[in-house]
């Protein structure tokens, strides 16, 4: 279970991941959720309401987020949004703005 989203799988689930490591050796290879490939610095719009742990309220699906860093794991995009700071985020939640 994620602490920071809530988010609970099945280890024997096999799924489709939104990231991969380029065969080519370019590094890192992460899709939106209608997509379209992130590089580092973007900015991003996030599609859903997500509730953060300690925090009062959710942020709002349509919070854009900017100069986003990529990174390995289940939330691959590491990022400082205004209100709430330094968090981590799943790329299936945010669409490229």
């Amino acid at each position: 279970m994620c602490p920071e989203c809530g988010h609970e799988w099945n280890p024997e689930e096999v799924t489709e991941t939104a990231i991969t490591v380029s065969p080519e050796g370019e590094g890192l290879i992460v899709k939106d959720a209608n997509g379209n490939l992130l590089q580092d610095g973007d900015t991003v719009v996030l599609i859903k309401d997500l509730p953060v742990k300690g925090a009062p309220k959710p942020i709002k699906a349509g919070t854009k987020v900017k100069n986003i860093k990529l990174t390995d794991g289940d939330h691959n995009i590491d990022c400082k949004v205004d209100g709430f700071g330094a968090m981590a985020l799943k790329s299936i939640y945010v669409r490229k703005g």
